[in-house]
């Protein structure tokens, strides 16, 4: 099997870099921008795996695993505040999310606890 020179690797890996960052530029659904996020971080991945083994060192590979679990925990996170946005933005798109739409009324009177509405009722401030 031949192996692949480390140009070429180091090409394939800025290619779907390019790629990510169009698609992050490009899109407007919230799982499309994930998405591309993802192929950003496999690229940069790939790269560290490519210069690895140009050098002969397992350090590509490890730091391809701390890649690997600190993208896990974005689409974690990410997949949660997706979610929470569904539920308060239809559609999910980010400039919807970013104009904020209509926020829910709040009777600020129903937050207060209840000895305050008593001492506002009497007539009495608290400091």
């Amino acid at each position: 099997m031949a192996a692949v020179s480390f140009e070429y690797g180091l090409a394939l890996a800025a290619i779907l870099f390019i790629l990510g960052l169009v698609g992050l530029l490009t899109r407007r659904s919230l799982v499309f921008m994930l998405l591309c996020v993802e192929i950003m971080l496999n690229a940069a991945g790939f790269a560290f795996i490519v210069a690895g083994a140009r050098w002969g060192g397992a350090d590509g590979q490890v730091m391809f695993i701390f890649l690997l679990t600190m993208a896990a925990a974005e689409v974690a996170v990410g997949l949660a505040l997706i979610l929470v946005l569904s539920g308060r933005v239809p559609g999910a798109v980010p400039d919807e999310a970013a104009a904020g739409g209509e926020p829910a009324p709040v009777d600020m009177r129903s937050l207060l606890d209840t000895d305050y509405q008593k001492d506002a009722q009497a007539g009495r401030t608290r400091p």
